[in-house]
């Protein structure tokens, strides 16, 4: 990693997060701190100091981006074991799989990724499974690309307690543990993940980890005492296969407090998809007297919101539907306040579907709101309008009303649900701000979409403050941390249809290049 001491950075397009206008300016940056910004040409006092000096043109500049939601322990199962993705037949597969379990000691697990979904589907492939794995007592599970399906043996639906038919993050939980704490492969996954991140201008992220991480903030905690972390990771627990842990949280407070890693509260989710009719609605699915297919135990989530607010905890809340958007905000609502706002801060994530009058309440509150502006990425025109019109009628209009929740004052921050989406400050701008589909047909949504101005505060500013960064990280001003990331075009005046083009050139964390472009 490069060490940048002293650097003037110049450009047309200076986004600062304070004046919240781009402008052409400068920043002068030594020893990982922001030292000087001014708008105009950089002076002569600045020109003739010696310092290396940086123009990028008409290239952005911005303070380094924040992911408030990413998830590296789901990310990384899609690189777990075997690589099957050249496996034709059943021959094959048996081939390999009788190689690798060679290596394995009775007990263990086989891990496989890749497999075809014709291999996956074929009821062979699980009596092949069951039969190989038996001689040894291997638990065997081969996954699809994306880990969304897997072919598995009986061995390992006893151990881990899942099957294919209930192939997702939470319910695979178990088996987390068995490749968390595996130095010689989660360390370079780890790094692998991190220089990623950097390359698309990320420099925080607020990752999600089930549990106690299951071991893994030992990781952490081994690479930020080493200093190989090139991302800061503000972590939650999300209580998956145990209770909310509050002695787990305070630990976790008390082990990390360098501006690197931190203990950053607790999450969990609340209803489901709108489209399964697993949202929770204030008025009814068209054609229904259902509000909501799922059953959700707000008393059990209030009991804990308010036991971990008690105990100085912040919590993030996941919102698909307007009726689950107002229950959590009146849960917020009995936290802990100070002028009328929440002592500590809350947040509430995904926010498809929420109700003008409860978005105020929001911002009064001083609830955050992670947005995934770059889901209109995974369906078209089509699948956005005409199917949720079908599940909610006219509700459609105000699905993902960006617009709305910041004419209402509450703050927004960038997110991902990382690996559902990769993060891409060009891909928010195109799809949140302009509010295409994957078909970049007509817009979906026009009226709901905000500026890039307001999506490039999201990222910057509005990510460090779900954070609780903001004091040292977000903006481009003098005494921050010089977390800053470098745009190879103008991602204010570049036409939408070329605004996907938009590449990072070049990441710094506290000064120190993480990642460049060559």
């Amino acid at each position: 990693m490069k060490q940048g001491l002293s650097e003037i950075l110049v450009s047309e397009s200076v986004y600062d997060s304070v004046s919240r206008i781009p402008y052409k300016g400068y920043v002068v940056i030594k020893d990982g701190m922001i030292t000087e910004t001014g708008k105009g040409a950089v002076p002569a006092r600045l020109r003739d100091s010696g310092i290396p000096m940086s123009d990028y043109g008409h290239g952005t500049i911005c303070a380094g981006l924040g992911d408030t939601h990413t998830f590296f322990a789901g990310y990384v199962m899609d690189s777990l074991g075997v690589d099957l993705s050249e496996i034709k037949t059943l021959k094959e597969l048996k081939g390999i799989i009788e190689d690798e379990l060679s290596t394995k000691e009775g007990g263990s697990v086989l891990f496989g990724n890749h497999l075809s979904g014709a291999l996956i589907s074929d009821p062979e492939t699980s009596g092949l499974l069951d039969e190989l794995g038996e001689y040894k007592e291997v638990s065997i599970i081969l996954f699809a690309t994306g880990h969304g399906t897997c072919a598995m043996n009986k061995i390992a639906q006893r151990r881990f307690e899942f099957d294919p038919d209930h192939c997702y993050s939470e319910a695979m939980h178990k088996i987390m543990p068995c490749y968390l704490t595996d130095r010689d492969f989660i360390i370079p996954q780890f790094k692998k993940y991190m220089k990623l991140l950097n390359s698309r201008g990320v420099t925080s992220v607020k990752e999600m980890g089930f549990d106690d991480y299951y071991g893994f903030t030992d990781v952490l905690k081994e690479m930020e005492d080493s200093g190989e972390l090139t991302v800061r990771i503000c972590f939650m627990s999300q209580p998956v296969g145990r209770s909310m842990d509050l002695e787990y949280g305070k630990r976790m407070r008390e082990k990390f407090t360098s501006d690197f890693v931190k203990f950053s509260g607790f999450n969990q989710m609340t209803d489901g998809l709108i489209l399964k009719k697993q949202g929770h609605l204030l008025e009814p699915y068209e054609g229904t007297d259902t509000i909501c297919e799922k059953q959700i135990d707000y008393e059990g989530i209030e009991k804990d919101v308010l036991e971990a607010d008690r105990q100085g905890f912040r919590f993030t809340l996941h919102s698909e539907g307007d009726g689950a958007f107002r229950r959590i905000l009146d849960i917020y609502d009995k936290c802990q306040k100070e002028d009328g706002k929440l002592l500590n801060r809350h947040g509430i994530t995904d926010l498809e579907l929420t109700d003008p009058e409860d978005e105020q309440r929001m911002a009064r509150l001083g609830v955050f709101g992670e947005i995934y502006a770059q889901v209109y990425l995974l369906d078209t025109w089509k699948g956005y309008v005409d199917g949720y019109r079908a599940v909610i009628g006219d509700r459609q209009k105000r699905y993902l009303n960006y617009r709305s929740l910041t004419d209402h004052g509450v703050c927004l921050c960038g997110a991902t649900d990382l690996p559902l989406l990769i993060p891409s400050l060009p891909e928010a701008v195109f799809y949140g701000c302009a509010n295409y589909g994957s078909d970049r047909g007509k817009r979906i949504n026009p009226d709901n979409g905000i500026t890039v101005e307001e999506m490039v505060y999201a990222w910057t500013y509005g990510s460090q403050y779900a954070m609780e960064q903001e004091s040292i990280l977000g903006t481009l001003e003098t005494g921050k941390q010089a977390d800053i990331v470098i745009f190879d075009g103008d991602l204010f005046h570049t036409p939408m249809e070329k605004i996907l083009d938009v590449k990072v050139v070049r990441t710094l964390v506290k000064g120190k290049e993480v990642y460049q472009d060559l």
